[in-house]
């Protein structure tokens, strides 16, 4: 792997997306703030501005249908001296001729600074007009128009007014900045704003970043309490499964450190007897009528070496199938016939149940269940050589197999053997767990039987139940999931 895919394979840094995430977030806000106060700002100053010209064109209107003469003079005379800021006041006759209008007529004085004649607007006929057109249909009429600039809108108000001569339009107009002007007009307050927030967020965001990351790392370094220091809420299932985790490691070191010192043992006492045994034959201070004997003794210490070791292998292959392909393996497992697996493990441990002196008998129903069958064989064998193992002479082994009431096919060996201490109970699907050593011994068992019984029983999502009393016998039920 090259410098540079490993640097693309850097993960990512948890503070700076929060405190990026926090200053593009504060710059958004901010954003989205400004936008909709400017276009809240506009709408209500419009509305005023439309009050204001409605207001001040009805007042003019009413003070010049009040006068004797009603012309552009008389107008003139009652309207304020125009200025930069003040409102545009047309009258327009009935045909549409512009009498009057305030920014392009021009007022002529006398000597006693009095409006004596008014000369043309020279502007086109506003017959054409909206404001004019509803003016003299409903008597009063507001528009609103773009001017050529894009930055500025005009507003108009205009009310009809009923003279003897004929009926006259007064309009009012007020020129405003819209939406785009006023942006343009506080962009540079929008940009001395972006910069401060953007300062402030920043600030802010290492702050809060530090303060969000501080206890996760502080987590990280107090992984013994874990559980008991969570910072947040969101954490507890992380923390959950990291605990889990580190006791499922630790338990798994002490089992295989357990696993190699049992293993060590088992095979210690019978490689220090074949070695004995093989060593006096070897010596020549064996006697020849004792050599028969000895070469028995290897045969069979070697035979338990043999039985540990598949019983090692087969743990384990099952463990690593239920690790790693437990999926997999549910998906291969096909219908077995457990009355014929039933009667199938009795014929094959017969022999033993009468070396034993043992009797082996069995009761099956029909009963189906999904999974391999080599390892529902391995389990059912297995059940059965301890029974039989574990009993004693003159006593009996009945395995059983059909549906319970539940729906749930099951298997079951009930033995009246030597039973099971309370105690013990729990732990004797443990790996080299004994209950009761020395007869294991004589017994030539491995004590890997019932973990690969376990083990197996996980494989199929089957439930083992153990029902035991010292004197009495043991009865080990294994119930499968329905289908």
């Amino acid at each position: 792997m090259t410098d540079e895919q490993r640097r693309e394979k850097q993960p990512l840094s948890m503070t700076r997306r929060y405190r990026r995430g926090l200053i593009l977030t504060g710059v958004l806000c901010v954003l989205a703030m400004l936008a909709a106060a400017t276009v809240l700002f506009q709408r209500s100053y419009t509305d005023r501005v439309d009050d204001y010209l409605a207001q001040l064109g009805g007042s003019y209107a009413a003070a010049y249908k009040a006068q004797p003469t009603h012309d552009a003079k008389t107008l003139v005379s009652l309207l304020p001296k125009p200025g930069v800021d003040a409102p545009r006041f047309t009258l327009i006759n009935g045909d549409g001729t512009v009498l009057f209008d305030s920014k392009t007529s021009a007022l002529v004085y006398d000597a006693a600074n009095t409006v004596y004649a008014v000369m043309d607007s020279h502007l086109p006929s506003h017959a054409d007009r909206p404001e004019f057109q509803q003016a003299m249909a409903d008597g009063t009429a507001s528009a609103t128009r773009e001017s050529e600039t894009v930055r500025r809108e005009t507003h108009y108000y205009a009310v009809r007014i009923d003279t003897p001569d004929g009926a006259q339009v007064l309009r009012v107009g007020e020129d405003i900045a819209n939406i785009w002007g006023l942006s343009t007009d506080t962009l540079p307050l929008l940009c001395a704003a972006m910069v401060l927030i953007l300062a402030a967020a920043t600030l802010f965001s290492w702050w809060l970043t530090r303060r969000m990351v501080q206890p996760i790392n502080h987590l990280a370094e107090h992984l013994d309490t874990i559980e008991a220091d969570v910072p947040y809420q969101e954490l507890i299932p992380l923390a959950r499964t990291i605990q889990t985790d580190r006791k499922l490691r630790e338990d798994n070191e002490t089992m295989r450190r357990e696993f190699t010192a049992n293993v060590s043992h088992e095979l210690k006492t019978p490689l220090t007897s074949i070695s004995g045994y093989a060593e006096l034959i070897e010596t020549g201070m064996a006697k020849p009528a004792d050599v028969p004997t000895f070469a028995a003794r290897i045969h069979k210490e070697a035979q338990r070496m043999i039985a540990l070791v598949s019983d090692i292998l087969q743990l384990s292959e099952l463990d690593s199938t239920q690790a790693s392909h437990s999926r997999e393996t549910v998906t291969e497992f096909a219908p077995v016939d457990l009355a014929a697996l039933v009667k199938e493990t009795a014929q094959n441990m017969t022999v033993n149940a009468r070396r034993a002196y043992v009797t082996l008998q069995y009761d099956v129903r029909p009963a189906t269940v999904r999974g391999s069958r080599d390892q529902l064989s391995e389990l059912a064998q297995n059940l059965c050589d301890n029974a039989i193992r574990y009993n004693r002479p003159g006593g009996h082994v009945e395995l059983r197999c059909g549906v319970g009431n539940d729906g749930c096919p099951y298997f079951e060996v009930e033995d009246n053997g030597i039973g099971i201490p309370q105690d013990s109970q729990t732990r004797v699907f443990e790996r080299f767990y004994r209950v009761d050593k020395s007869r294991s011994k004589a017994t030539g068992g491995t004590g890997l039987g019932l973990a690969i019984v376990k083990h197996i029983a996980l494989l199929h999502d089957a439930k083992i139940d153990l029902q035991s009393q010292v004197g009495t016998g043991t009865t080990i039920r294994v119930t499968f999931p329905k289908g």
